[in-house]
């Protein structure tokens, strides 16, 4: 394993009625004012919102309201937030949500405690802290990104048509509520696509060296197959309680560093689709879903023995009788299967991508990423977009 060092601040509470339970002692320790952020009215509609917004009052908060944060979150919602943090002096942001509220939720805590250009200094380059962000809570409600548990904060500049993100441990939430319970009311096709998001984090980190014998990808296979296993649970049972709880502790188990010690990360196929969505607003794990067999199919070859390992321990395909392309060939076969089976789009039509969509400019617009077994340029990348429509 290559050398690391490994930090995670956020302390974790996770189970049926942890809210309830744990949210008042937690906003405590961080002033009179909470800045509660949301997105776009789910969590009034099925309850959360009255529950939570009940506990902070009882327990004398000054509740000042973030609402209207959508998927893929703009700088300028992060530069609102900020704004709103500071004329209030808020002294907690509370995220209830998924991943982009959770992931602005971060940015503003850095945005409000800044006085320089937060953009250009924290995420078109890695920035320094001389400062300590606001302070983060959040309550989960949709399983996917992972972003409850890690410093990262993924945004989405639309006037540069740039969608990039920046993991900084100070910017981990202080605290995360997770009640699988909360997430029975996200809809299929949402429920599916954080899923995939889930096994896209964690195939990017195991679809990259080091391959000799380690930890991380020993956990990456166990955790795969618990995804795989959730998401069907969850598609045949919206309120399985088994499957919803794990695929709720499967993102942050991909995304709170432990399975990144020791290996490079691909995120290449991460990056194309943040491009795509920076200039087409599409879903984020539904886009992921259309790209990824298609780019495993670009690099299989230079990670062979890699992909062999993922169609026979992750998919349980018998090799007997296969070349090693065959083997790693049908597990890429099997992961599109899963995709169709959960009822992702399989192409950018199906995404909602049209025809007059410029795969060029969004393919000439896309970080190169170091971590791939087979290095990308940006003619194959353009290839790989229009392979997918």
């Amino acid at each position: 394993m290559n050398n690391f060092i490994f930090e995670n601040a956020t302390k974790v509470f996770f189970g049926k009625g942890c809210v309830k339970e744990y949210l008042a002692c937690q906003t405590k320790h961080y002033g009179d004012t909470v800045m509660l952020a949301y997105g776009g009215g789910s969590v009034k509609r099925n309850g959360i919102y009255d529950e939570v917004l009940s506990i902070l009052r009882k327990d004398g908060k000054n509740v000042i309201e973030f609402p209207g944060i959508v998927a893929n979150p703009t700088y300028e919602k992060v530069l609102e937030g900020a704004r709103m943090a500071r004329e209030h002096q808020a002294g907690l942001i509370l995220g209830v949500g998924g991943g982009s509220v959770t992931d602005c939720c971060k940015a503003v805590s850095i945005a409000a405690r800044y006085d320089g250009d937060a953009w250009t200094d924290f995420w078109e380059r890695p920035g320094i802290f001389n400062f300590e962000p606001l302070p983060v809570g959040v309550i989960v409600t949709v399983a996917g990104s992972g972003s409850e548990c890690n410093g990262r904060a993924v945004i989405t500049n639309e006037k540069l048509k740039v969608k990039t993100g920046r993991d900084y441990p100070k910017c981990n939430p202080k605290f995360a509520l997770l009640d699988p319970v909360y997430t029975y009311t996200v809809p299929e096709f949402q429920t599916a696509s954080g899923g995939f998001d889930i096994l896209s984090h964690i195939m990017e980190v195991y679809f990259s060296e080091p391959d000799e014998d380690n930890v991380s990808d020993d956990m990456a296979e166990a955790l795969m197959k618990n995804v795989i296993r959730s998401l069907r649970g969850v598609v045949a049972g919206p309120q399985d309680y088994t499957a919803r709880s794990n695929l709720m502790w499967d993102a942050v188990m991909a995304e709170n560093r432990i399975i990144k010690l020791g290996k490079r990360a691909d995120f290449q196929c991460r990056r194309m689709e943040y491009q795509l969505g920076a200039y087409t607003g599409c879903s984020h794990g539904a886009g992921l879903a259309v790209l990824h067999p298609v780019y495993n199919r670009h690099i299989y070859k230079e990670g062979l023995a890699k992909f062999k390992r993922f169609a026979v321990n992750v998919w349980g395909i018998d090799p007997a009788g296969k070349s090693d392309e065959e083997t790693a060939l049908a597990g890429i076969k099997a992961l599109e299967g899963l995709i169709k089976e959960i009822g992702l789009p399989a192409n950018l039509r199906e995404l909602g991508v049209g025809k007059d969509a410029d795969m060029k400019a969004i393919a000439d617009s896309c970080a190169i990423a170091p971590g791939s077994y087979k290095r990308m340029t940006r003619e194959e990348i353009f290839e790989i977009f229009n392979e997918c429509r």
